[in-house]
């Protein structure tokens, strides 16, 4: 029960106004709220994150963190603190500067590519800054566990990572500079690791249900981490980088990167025609030539060339389709940036010209064949000659290659579980989960001696959040036109006290004792003591999203109090006798 009365009001201030309560007083607080975002802000999450004071930008894709950011990031750490440790998992904290020695043992020194911050000491020995965190962790542990009864084991820390991105953007989504949280199980067998990977699965599960995310793990490309499979963990949203295939059928769910589809096999029957070739006169692309042709695109074959060091190769996929660069990259055994588009000399070189490519009769190139045309009968290829392309060509007939899945799912693609249609959306990658098997176990040596005294590899998982993403995330999928609307688990405050006018004394008396009796009771609050006026304290409080709000106005002589949730609009008015439990069951309610 609140009692309005100045002489308890003191005595309760004197009793319990420590130093962490003076500087919830935003008249002392850090907090520098803008009207108007950036030029250069193009998304919510980053245009909010700005202009309530969570975050400033340093440089391209460098931010410092300012104290509400700070308490919320905290927030979302406490979460998957909580939920990795009942998982048994345990917080160490590795250095960000990482030894270029490691990196050579595991491979990945010359594979990382541009991404990677590296540097010399004044000694000219090489080191990187962290990307992630793979080497040094295989590093600790082999050092350490000898045994078989030493495990499993899972290790985890939250650090700052450094990847030199080609082009920051989108706020905290894609920086140079980042907050993760990594952890890495160590187990002896097969069934240890998919103990471990279901229960890093299922504490992930939790940490972003508690984030208040809407959310989806699909199947994903293990990537540079590399390993045996994967799922990532994405945050829908319309702005998301990722697009994600997902069947509402079966529980079939996949980034884009790495979605199957099943094969459309009604050409199967179809006769095979001779191959003829017909003039094509200026028209070099699919669409250029479906219209000349009146043939839909699905019949014409796209053909993308690229180079890899010496290799020259010929992707070839349905016209109608994307190539899949993540795909191509597996089949290549590369990464993309090792990956060009041939120059029209190198297209010459396999005797051919730009926009007339096609596989027969190519010289020197390796020729990659997305599984799709080997269910195509009679379709179209660029005949490698000026404005001539080939009609009536069938694969295993009139030419040959490696058949690899190419090309990128879309919507309404039959799903490869049970053939339904698929849908797409798109999705903010928040985490992601690998079972890495012995791809850094066995080349750095980490091993365990079992049971008869014979040493083997110990099998990895790798279990990566961007904690930094999961804010930018949140703040996506809960915003309105005036500002944030934090979730109730990760709010930097759970309440804001605003008194309406802080000359009058009964206003602000009545204003801090709610807030210290708030306090008092466990609740994270902050009270507004600004010499402001109230329509100026509103729009901060709604900006930066404080998800209770309490105004104490003229009709607190009569213990009356307006109490408003952030996520609603209806303004309430309520006796202070009843404040405390009103609060307590709206953040029960969250």
């Amino acid at each position: 029960m609140f009692v309005i009365n100045k002489d308890s009001f003191l005595l309760n201030v004197m009793t319990t106004l420590y130093k962490e309560d003076i500087i919830m007083y935003m008249s002392k607080m850090f907090i520098p709220t803008l009207r108007e975002a950036p030029n250069d802000a193009d998304i919510a999450s980053h245009k909010l994150m700005i202009r309530a004071g969570l975050v400033r930008n340093l440089v391209s894709g460098v931010y410092n963190y300012l104290p509400l950011g700070i308490r919320v990031i905290e927030n979302i750490k406490a979460i998957i603190r909580e939920e990795l440790d009942n998982k048994d998992a345990q917080e160490i904290l590795c250095s960000a500067l990482q030894p270029k020695e490691l990196w050579e043992e595991s491979g990945r020194w010359s594979d990382y590519g541009k991404e990677m911050f590296r540097l010399k000491d004044r000694n000219e020995r090489e080191f990187c800054l962290g990307p992630t965190h793979e080497e040094i962790f295989t590093n600790i542990v082999r050092k350490e566990i000898t045994s078989y009864k030493q495990l499993p084991i899972n290790l985890y820390q939250i650090q700052t990572k450094y990847r030199d991105e080609r082009r920051p953007r989108f706020g905290l989504l894609r920086t140079r500079e980042f907050v993760m949280k990594d952890a890495y199980s160590f187990d002896r067998d097969e069934a240890g690791l998919d103990k471990s990977y279901k229960d890093m699965y299922d504490a992930y599960s939790r940490i972003f249900d508690r984030c208040a995310l809407e959310w989806k793990a699909v199947l994903a490309d293990t990537g540079a981490i590399g390993g045996t499979g994967s799922h990532q963990f994405m945050a829908l949203s319309d702005i998301g980088e990722s697009d994600i295939l997902y069947c509402t059928n079966c529980d079939y769910a996949a980034d884009r990167e790495k979605a199957e589809f099943m094969l459309d096999t009604a050409d199967d029957a179809e006769a095979e025609k001779p191959f003829e070739k017909i003039h094509t006169p200026n028209f070099a692309t699919i669409e250029e030539v479906g219209k000349f042709l009146n043939e839909p695109t699905n019949k014409i074959v796209k053909s993308v060339v690229v180079r890899v060091g010496d290799r020259i190769i010929l992707a070839l996929i349905r016209g109608d389709r994307e190539l899949n660069i993540v795909k191509l990259c597996n089949a290549l055994g590369t990464i993309e940036e090792y990956i060009q588009m041939a120059s029209e000399s190198d297209i010459e070189a396999i005797g051919s010209v730009p926009g007339y490519i096609g596989p027969i009769g190519l010289k020197n190139a390796e020729i990659l064949v997305d599984s799709e045309l080997t269910h195509l009968k009679n379709f179209y290829t660029g005949a490698n000659e000026k404005d001539y392309h080939l009609k009536n060509v069938n694969y295993g007939r009139d030419f040959t290659g490696k058949v690899v899945d190419l090309a990128s799912a879309s919507e309404g693609d039959k799903c490869p579980v049970c053939g339904k249609p698929m849908k797409m959306e798109r999705g903010i990658e928040v985490g992601q989960v690998f079972k890495l098997g012995t791809k850094y176990s066995k080349p750095m040596q980490c091993n365990y001696l079992d049971e008869n005294g014979k040493s083997n590899p110990m099998l990895m998982g790798c279990y990566g959040i961007g904690v930094t993403r999961i804010l930018s995330a949140i703040i996506e999928q809960h915003h309105d036109d005036n500002g944030i609307i934090w979730p109730m688990s990760v709010a930097p405050y759970k309440v804001i006290v605003v008194p309406v006018n802080v000359k009058n004394e009964e206003q602000l008396n009545a204003a801090k004792q709610i807030y210290e009796t708030i306090k008092q009771n466990g609740i994270d609050a902050i009270l507004d003591d600004r010499d402001e006026r109230a329509g100026v304290k509103f729009k901060d409080a709604d900006l930066i999203g404080i998800p209770l709000r309490i105004t104490v106005g003229k009709k607190i002589g009569e213990g009356i109090v307006e109490f408003k949730k952030r996520n609603e609009s209806k303004i309430n008015e309520i006796s202070t006798d009843s404040l405390l439990e009103q609060v307590n069951k709206a953040i029960a309610l969250n």
